[in-house]
């Protein structure tokens, strides 16, 4: 069979909403050439060859919404560019990606299809691609694929450049709560939650609340001790040494068994613990000198560690450690025996997604197994049990056996320290009963703890640790959200956003817009250039100072880059005009259902993403705008030039809002009762003229008004204002505000 090949055409990175669907996306052309007449059941072995190199894809539902659907479509017969679909989220769930959306169309081009899959981060999506491109060819042409090496690859890409498991699990708090998250950093794990005004940020586990002193503060393990050993936190006695000869006098002093460990140290490097000679106190301070700036030498708290997760003054989480040993056989060597007794566990790994990590003779077991006459060669005898390592990995869940006094102790010390999240560290034979009754002691406290050992303990049940930070964050009921509105249509767009953000700035609020004519902050135009566009839109979402966001979208901003926001209160569509705005470059067509790009699918994307709570703003009079009413998730608000137009007056009828003109007069309609708010002579941007698209514009933004609830004040005094040199923008506003506009009876 003649080889065969599948070139990429076009890719485009799709950051935000768009017509597939609501989360970042890559959308990439690709051109199957003679594969075109090859469907899958054609090629011969190609289902055997797929299956065995990827039996994840037994769990693909596909159009038969069954398991194993997408193999029965191999079998049935199906074309490249739905079976590279299914490879690439394949590779990048085994990658360790979320599981993830895709979809395949085709264009009016033969043998050219769109392919669109998550994009989770726009450098492992194009790899997991690549990949699986070259899978599908060698799958195809009947050549050796290392599937391993490939997967291992694309692995190590998604281990730097995707979130870690405890930013991911804060993230998918959010997420659930519907408030919206954007990364900050292309392979970091800061992360703001929220938007403009009401956003909060994190960074792993430390949050824009976690004080730079109470961090410093943790670190300095012998200023944490003093203080909160003042208000009568349980620690263990010791004191800072500056030589190994110190150190050995102060383990002296104190009494053996003691811990060496460095002042600010972290991650448990250079902790040696039940240290009972001069000269294994010797050997640890020279270890543990190299990773601080200093050694604290302390009593040895008998009994088991724990880390107890405490999150806004309270305890959501505890996890303690566990011995690790190995039983000799007379015949292996210890790391013989740590290799086959304990790293053949599968919770054990490399990554962070194991909650248990290898095990090697490390500086600390060498000491532990010196103790013992062992060294890593040594063959233990038949029924020998050999300590390798004390208190290790904090991996089995004990939230539940926790006392109360014990998990008050916990929560004072974070307070203490100014830690509004924290992992305290302490030692006690039984962590169901006090501390003080057993001689336990709060030995460390911790900034941005670690939250995988909760997430996925080796034993026990995980703990929600990630919605308890997200609760810590957001009151109940808080969304994170600020009002934002979008607009988008063929024509009329800009002067609907900037006579909405008018009004928003009259109301009191700090409003940021992005448009074509640029971008604003209130009055000041901080960019000149067109900011109808992802970065525009962005910018606004990011600025603290941001209390309203008005953004302009176009028909290639939504094909193109996709939205900036996830959701918006208000979603305006002016009218829906193939003539006017040429997107031809993504193949866009009149009709073709769901099959190809049209102009309903790229419009609709605007109301897709209106909020329940929200409104969607449609132009009656434009039949395809008005038609998607039916698609908003909130209310909708009809406007019309035409007071006779059928699809306001249905709406009217049904008991909902309209904007509308009558005797050259602006009027709100709910159902039968009616507002009179100006007339149009009195709106400098209508002019004399009196032009039906202008008037539509106007209707436009008063309806977006009155969708955030604007009062009728302010709405008239927007639009009577728009576009004139005031001194005071305010001074037009009556002093005493009246409550939004409400209905009253229609003439």
């Amino acid at each position: 069979m003649k080889k065969q090949d599948i070139i990429f055409r076009e890719s485009f990175s799709l950051r935000g909403p768009s017509i597939w669907t609501y989360p970042p996306s890559l959308e990439t052309w690709i051109d199957i050439g003679e594969l075109e007449d090859l469907p899958s059941n054609k090629i011969p072995g190609l289902y055997e060859r797929l299956a065995a190199w990827l039996p994840g894809l037994v769990e693909h539902r596909c159009n038969y919404d069954e398991r194993g659907g997408f193999l029965r479509r191999l079998q049935e017969g199906t074309w490249a560019g739905h079976i590279l679909e299914h490879i690439t989220l394949e590779l990048m769930s085994l990658a360790g990606l979320p599981d993830g959306f895709g979809r395949t169309r085709e264009t009016t081009t033969r043998g050219v299809y769109k392919l669109v899959v998550s994009d989770f981060h726009g450098e492992c999506t194009r790899l997991a691609l690549d990949t699986g491109r070259e899978l599908l060819l060698a799958a195809i042409n009947d050549e050796a694929f290392d599937l391993e090496a490939a997967i291992k690859t694309l692995r190590r890409k998604v281990d730097r450049k995707y979130l870690g498991p405890s930013t991911a699990a804060i993230v998918n708090a959010a997420e659930a709560r519907k408030i919206p998250h954007i990364r900050l950093l292309d392979d970091g794990n800061l992360v703001q939650l929220g938007y403009g005004a009401a956003m909060r940020r994190i960074w792993t586990a430390e949050t824009d609340a976690t004080s730079a002193i109470a961090e410093t503060i943790s670190r300095d393990k012998d200023l944490t001790k003093e203080l909160i050993s003042s208000v009568g936190v349980p620690v263990p006695e010791g004191r800072e040494v500056d030589s190994a000869d110190d150190a050995v006098e102060a383990a002296e002093d104190i009494g053996y068994p003691v811990v060496v460990k460095p002042t600010d140290g972290n991650h448990g490097r250079g902790v040696f613990i039940d240290l009972v000679t001069p000269e294994a106190v010797r050997k640890a301070y020279a270890i543990a000198v190299e990773e601080g700036s200093g050694v604290l030498v302390e009593r040895s708290i008998q009994g088991i560690e724990h880390r107890l997760l405490v999150v806004g003054g309270k305890l959501v989480a505890a996890n303690r450690s566990d011995l690790i040993t190995i039983s000799g056989d007379g015949k292996a060597t210890v790391q013989q025996l740590i290799d086959s007794q304990i790293n053949t566990d599968p919770r054990r790994g490399e990554t962070e997604l194991h909650p248990l990590s290898i095990i090697r003779i490390d500086t600390a077991a060498k000491i532990e197994l010196e103790r013992q006459g062992l060294t890593g060669d040594s063959i233990p005898a038949a029924g020998r049990e050999v300590l390798i390592q004390r208190n290790a990995n904090h991996a089995f869940d004990c939230t539940d056996d926790v006392h109360p006094d014990t998990a008050a102790v916990a929560a004072l010390a974070a307070r203490v320290v100014g830690l509004d999240i924290a992992g305290i560290d302490l030692v006690c034979q039984d962590v169901a009963k006090p501390l003080a009754e057993q001689g336990g002691a709060i030995v460390e406290v911790n900034a941005g703890p670690s939250l995988l050992m909760h997430i996925k303990p080796g034993i026990g049940k995980p703990r929600p640790v990630g919605q308890a930070i997200v609760d810590n964050l957001f009151a109940e009921g808080a969304s994170g959200r600020i009002p934002v509105v979008g607009v988008s249509g063929s024509r009329g767009k800009t002067p609907v956003a900037r006579i909405v953000a008018h009004m928003l700035h009259l109301s009191g609020k700090q409003v940021g817009l992005a448009c074509s004519d640029g971008l604003y902050l209130g009055r000041r135009q901080v960019q000149k250039s067109d900011a109808a566009n992802w970065t525009g839109g962005r910018r606004l979402l990011l600025n603290r100072a941001v209390e309203a966001a008005v953004i302009e979208n176009g028909g290639k901003v939504i094909l193109g880059e996709g939205l900036a926001y996830d959701r918006c209160s208000v979603g305006v569509v002016t009218n829906v005009l193939p003539a006017v705005e040429d997107l031809s470059q993504w193949n866009i067509q009149p009709t073709g259902g769901e099959y190809y790009t049209t102009w309903r699918s790229t419009y609709r994307t605007q109301v897709d993403v209106v909020l329940k709570s929200g409104y969607a703003v449609l132009n009656a009079c434009d039949p395809q705008a008005a038609d998607f009413a039916e698609l908003c998730d909130g209310e909708v608000i009809l406007f019309a030039t035409d007071p006779d137009c059928p699809a306001l007056d249905a709406h009217l009828q049904a008991g909902k809002r309209g904007v509308y003109v009558s005797e050259s007069r602006i009027y709100l309609g709910t159902g039968q009762d009616e507002i009179r708010l100006c007339r149009l002579g009195d709106v400098p941007a209508i002019g004399k003229a009196k032009r039906p698209e202008t008037i539509a514009n106007v209707l436009a933004a008063v309806a977006a008004g009155w969708a955030l609830g604007l009062t009728q004040d302010v709405i008239v005094t927007g639009i009577r204002t728009y576009g004139l040199e005031l001194a005071d923008p305010f001074a037009l506003l009556p002093r005493r505000a009246r409550k939004p506009a409400a209905g009253g009876s229609r003439n």
